[in-house]
């Protein structure tokens, strides 16, 4: 069950990425920063690409402006930890080359997410 709660909140983040309009692009070093926003004009999602591909951190959030997740790419690759809020749960997923190698979830009655 935790797996398939794991595998959903996978799509739902890779979705809303496929999703999302054209960013808003900054330069910072050589860094690219990316901003897409929701039509509301609320951040959607925010993260850096270096010579082209994802890296660094990536945060997406809800229309309300809550996080919905956070987590780290390396060359286009998700890496390390990754954590995921769905209404009253978080859930923790660690990433080895894009593959996910373990999962945590918790449940609570209020979870703190700004």
């Amino acid at each position: 069950m935790k797996k398939i709660f794991i595998l959903g909140a996978l799509l739902i983040s890779g979705l809303t990425f496929a999703q999302t309009g054209k960013p808003f692009l900054e330069q910072e070093g050589n860094l690219v920063k990316a901003t897409y926003y929701y039509e509301n004009g609320k951040v959607q999602q925010q993260g850096y690409f270096k010579d082209g591909k994802i890296t660094g951190q990536w945060v997406a959030f809800d229309e309300n402006g809550n996080k919905k997740s956070i987590g780290e790419y390396t060359n286009g690759q998700k890496t390390g930890k990754w954590f995921f809020w769905n209404n009253k749960s978080l859930s923790e997923v660690d990433y080895s080359d894009s593959r996910v190698a373990s999962v945590k979830s918790w449940k609570q009655d209020a979870i703190v997410n700004k």
